[in-house]
């Protein structure tokens, strides 16, 4: 992308990192971490704390080893506190919808499978939830590989969460991508100074002094 994935502006507001931390939080996740690269820790540790997100950020010093050096960062940040399971998004699908992620969850409590992903067809998305019972695998995967040797292993027990939701499947990678979902493009002050975080209430205001005018 040749900036900050994170700190890229959604038009209809807030920024990447922002939207996924607050969609995660009201689908009931009790813990959001995000896991950040050397460059760009000052300036997500910014915005987080100017919108008071609520969630933890933790180093990736090295993040070219691959996303799964990411993930088992984040499970070592995890490890005192015994979860049931884990919740994964990368930061380049950040309009992932509250109730993709609730039927990801709700899928994992009724069956107790140990992945599960929303899919539509053939087709895997994100969120992806690893029980508690595979993460030791994930955390001593080798990064050469990645998590796929671990999500191939556990395919015939696992658990697909039919949606329609686009934001699950919507990578945005690339500066085209960014126009093409958003329909222009990136605004040139989106990575160092990311707009602040629009929750419901934010957008009820603006609708009442809409009204009012």
């Amino acid at each position: 992308m040749g900036r900050d994935k994170a700190l890229l502006e959604i038009p209809a507001g807030g920024w990447f990192l922002s939207r996924l931390a607050i969609t995660f939080g009201r689908a009931g996740c009790r813990r959001v971490i995000a896991v950040v690269g050397p460059g760009a820790m000052e300036r997500v540790a910014a915005a987080a704390a100017r919108d008071r997100l609520g969630l933890e950020l933790v180093l990736n010093p090295d993040p070219a080893r691959g996303q799964l050096s990411s993930l088992q960062i984040a499970l070592a940040a995890l490890s005192g506190d015994a979860p049931r399971a884990v919740l994964v998004c990368p930061v380049d699908q950040p309009l992932v919808a509250e109730e993709t992620v609730r039927r990801v969850l709700e899928g994992w409590m009724r069956t107790g499978a140990p992945i599960v992903r929303p899919a539509r067809g053939e087709r895997h998305g994100h969120p992806v939830l690893f029980d508690a019972r595979i993460l030791p695998e994930l955390a001593a995967a080798d990064l050469a590989a990645g998590a796929r040797p671990v999500v191939h292993a556990h395919a015939h027990e696992s658990l697909d969460v039919e949606t329609d939701d686009p934001g699950a499947f919507e990578d945005i990678d690339t500066p085209e991508d960014y126009q093409r979902v958003f329909g222009r493009p990136i605004s040139a002050s989106t990575a160092s100074a990311p707009p602040p975080a629009r929750t419901p209430t934010d957008r009820m205001r603006t609708g009442r002094r809409l009204r009012r005018r």
